[in-house]
């Protein structure tokens, strides 16, 4: 595991969040009280950030920027535990990074808990199930299919995701964490964050259950 693939991991994840929160901010600043037009901007900008860094990181790092993607790389034994650990930490402390620095940009206080209480419950639930096996879906799908599209492929499924899923997909346990440390739109009340993570590594171990037999080619 070198340095540089966790400079990546913490550099795009901390991108990412920057992503979410701050357009999140933005977002609900201009919308003048319509949730529908703020969530539409943070789905858009997320979508955008991603494209981007999975562009420009994944050939450093691979591009994971999600405990649950890293996991799921390693139950198919494509990167080793302790270097899985390494990603992992990598990743929660650039997502934390992330959430601060757009504090900083938006000048509100950089330390801050999430009051926000609604993402709880059966449907929130049961979204980041779903949310989640679907990312590792187009992730390992795209991969086998269209390596060069996977990109576009996750940036199209996490904006469309934000949409039609009750949670407005997380599907990450670095970015659930991260967002219970935002008062703002993007925000996750910090005793929902647990529950969160459980149903996110459900939805990895589904994935890693079913995506192999699915995508298998067939001379495999």
């Amino acid at each position: 595991m070198t340095a540089q693939k966790l400079a990546a991991e913490t550099l795009g994840t901390a991108l990412l969040l920057i992503g979410v929160v701050g357009s999140g901010i933005m977002g609900e600043s201009l919308a003048g009280g319509n949730v529908a037009i703020a969530l539409l901007a943070n789905a858009i900008a997320t979508g955008c950030m991603l494209y981007v860094i999975i562009t420009v990181l994944g050939p450093i790092s691979g591009a994971h920027f999600n405990p649950a993607v890293t996991l799921a790389f390693a139950l198919r034994r494509e990167i080793v535990p302790s270097a899985a650990a390494a990603y992992t930490i990598a990743q929660i402390v650039g997502a934390i990074s992330g959430v601060w620095a757009a504090h900083l940009m938006f000048d509100l206080n950089i330390l801050q808990s999430s009051t926000t209480a609604h993402r709880t419950g059966v449907a929130q639930w049961s979204s980041e199930i779903i949310a989640t096996f679907g990312l590792l879906f187009v992730i390992f799908g795209g991969l086998r299919s269209r390596p060069e599209a996977v990109p576009t492929l996750v940036a199209l499924y996490i904006t469309g995701a934000y949409w039609f899923t009750a949670s407005t997909s997380f599907a990450n346990p670095a970015v659930t964490i991260a967002r219970g440390f935002t008062d703002t739109f993007a925000g996750i009340l910090p005793a929902h964050v647990p529950m969160f993570i459980v149903m996110q590594l459900i939805g990895t171990l589904i994935a890693a259950a079913t995506l192999p037999r699915l995508l298998a080619t067939s001379a495999e």
